[in-house]
């Protein structure tokens, strides 16, 4: 069947050797998945959940009892006292719009204690300028950048911390940048660190590919709120649109009101029939993580073994589903994208190319063959073309189409001459 797809069987044996030895690697994602599992069946049953809670509500979406009990799931599984779970929320980069624009007024400052965030939050913020980012309204920022190890500078950020800090954002995932992705440890460690400072300054997370990977959120360590996109890990493949800010009360109510509007709040957003989707899919959500997390182990193991630099290294702890792999130069690039795109169930036809992609500085390649665009819980890989040319692999809504895209992807970069097959006979 592998030959079938255009794998050949030089690939496909070194996979198997590699997959050899990764069994105990595999047992201990099972495990998590396992206790996420119950986690999430257990908030399910708190709040009974019943076929009333898949009714479509159209227009305001007045006692929408689908919506709040979703709601209240999620609240419950990530231990907050509220969260905001809407479709009306259209991808992570406006989750995070929501929660920074609700919870900043003219005159705070936001600091990112982890280096600068990702590309499509520098407009939100205004490092680079955009209409209505936060730097038009009157809010400052500032940053603490990393470690040359990538570890957290605690005196940088003892010295950006001030009167005016009101917020402090910490993205939990490396995004496009080769440095480790936190665990919920870490994160916690550096929240309690700037609390001690600071008591009263709010700590948002973006737990983009984070949720499910370990067996607590960031919720459970101090963050008072926690952000992320339905079409990441929590939505388990199945959610088609929507976003996530669970948190302490005071921050969700202002969420609400800036998604909405100033004294609607959450009593109106009609779920418009996606309640069964957004249901399923949450619950689905541990098992699929799981999947796409043994796709990240074998990846980082297959490229590894290569000689390509891997971001986390083929041995180490997971924090995130996301796998980077800097490949040295666009035409790997290129070849590893087209390999995942051949492996794709949609669109395997496309052939993936550098495009000016809107906000983001550099030319950037994705390839996705998605039942939901833009869907990085489904296979997927993408990355700026820019030194050190680094390939963010993500996503598989099961384990062995994950499989078949790393795989696929080192068939193509055989194809191209990148890699020969006496390298894929391991000793």
């Amino acid at each position: 069947m592998y030959e079938t797809l255009g794998l050949s069987w030089a690939v496909y044996e070194y996979g198997e050797d590699i997959l050899a030895r990764l069994k105990d690697r595999f047992a201990a994602i099972d495990a998590a998945a396992e206790y996420n599992q119950a986690k999430v069946l257990a908030a399910f049953q708190k709040n009974r959940v019943d076929a009333a809670c898949f009714a479509a509500t159209t227009g305001y979406g007045y006692n929408d009892v689908g919506r709040e009990k979703l709601e209240q799931v999620y609240a419950d599984v990530f231990h907050t006292q509220a969260a905001l779970v809407r479709p009306q929320i259209t991808c992570g980069t406006h989750a995070l719009t929501v929660a920074l624009s609700a919870n900043l007024l003219p005159g705070d400052e936001l600091l990112s204690p982890v280096g600068a965030p990702y590309d499509t939050l520098q407009e939100v913020i205004g490092i680079r300028p955009s209409p209505c980012s936060l730097s038009e309204y009157g809010v400052a920022y500032r940053q603490a950048d990393l470690l040359s190890d990538g570890s957290f500078d605690y005196d940088a950020i003892r010295a950006a911390i001030n009167e005016k800090t009101k917020l402090i954002t910490i993205q939990r995932s490396k995004g496009y940048a080769t440095r480790p992705s936190y665990s919920v440890e870490e994160i916690g460690k550096l929240i309690a660190f700037c609390k001690a400072i600071k008591p009263d300054v709010l700590v948002m997370v973006d737990n983009c590919y984070g949720e499910f990977v370990e067996l607590t959120e960031p919720s459970d360590v101090g963050a008072d709120m926690v952000v992320g996109s339905l079409i990441k890990n929590p939505g388990g493949g199945l959610a088609p649109i929507g976003g996530y800010i669970c948190g302490t009360k005071a921050c969700v109510d202002r969420c609400a009101y800036r998604l909405s509007a100033p004294g609607l709040g959450q009593e109106v957003g009609a779920n418009l029939g996606l309640m069964p989707a957004l249901f399923q899919g949450f619950f689905l959500a541990p098992t699929v993580t799981a999947g796409a997390l043994k796709g990240a182990v074998f990846a980082a193991n297959i490229y590894e073994n290569l000689g390509y630099p891997c971001v986390p290294a083929a041995n180490e702890d997971r924090h995130d589903i996301i796998q980077a792999v800097s490949l040295g130069s666009r035409e790997a690039m290129v070849a590893f994208c087209k390999g995942i795109q051949c492996a794709a169930p949609v669109d395997s036809y496309v052939t993936p190319e550098p495009w000016a992609m809107p906000g983001y500085d550099d030319d950037v390649i994705m390839a996705a063959g998605a039942f939901v665009q833009g869907s990085s819980i489904e296979l997927s890989a993408d990355g700026p073309i820019r030194p050190p040319y680094a390939v963010y692999f993500q996503g598989g809504l099961t384990w062995y189409h994950a499989k078949t895209g790393i795989l696929m992807s080192l068939q193509k970069m055989l194809e191209v001459g990148l890699v020969s097959e006496a390298q894929l006979q391991l000793p």
